[in-house]
């Protein structure tokens, strides 16, 4: 079964998260999708990963950059998965449809918007139900990650 991981966003936006993220999944070395809930902020995404550090660069793209699987992290907001990767990142609002294929799926929520912690609890007792190994890891006041659940 794929291992689940919840993050609960409190002090940091998605934007400063999810990049150190990807490269601590590229570190592995893991190749990553990161799906999206729509193409707005696919396109925000996809342009801060460009600009996010100075003295760092997640190779990415979407499909109009080229072939998919040249990609080490794909962004996309289909239910797909053309680079190969091992893990998945649903940010956005995007629901974890066939998470079969991943060594890991990591789905990223706003801890201060209401819908977004109702889809959060929805797809944490599905997945759970369905066999899949999920923890819950929450942000202090600090920003530091802490298992909760």
């Amino acid at each position: 079964m794929t291992e689940v991981l919840f993050y609960h966003l409190q002090n940091a936006p998605l934007e400063q998260v999810l990049p150190q993220l990807l490269e601590r999944s590229l570190a592995r070395p893991w190749r990553c999708v990161v799906k999206v809930g729509n193409a707005e902020r696919l396109d925000a995404l996809v342009n801060a990963l460009w600009t996010y550090r100075e003295d760092s660069f997640l190779p990415h793209g979407t499909k109009e950059d080229g072939p998919a699987e040249a990609q080490p992290i794909f962004m996309t907001t289909e239910d797909e998965n053309p680079n190969g990767a091992q893990v998945i990142f649903l940010v956005d609002g995007a629901e974890p449809d066939d998470i079969s294929g991943y060594e890991r799926c990591v789905l990223m929520f706003d801890g201060r918007d209401e819908e977004a912690l109702g889809r959060a609890r929805e797809n944490w007792k599905r997945l759970k139900a369905e066999g899949h190994d999920a923890t819950y890891w929450q942000q202090s006041d600090s920003g530091r990650w802490e298992k909760k659940a």
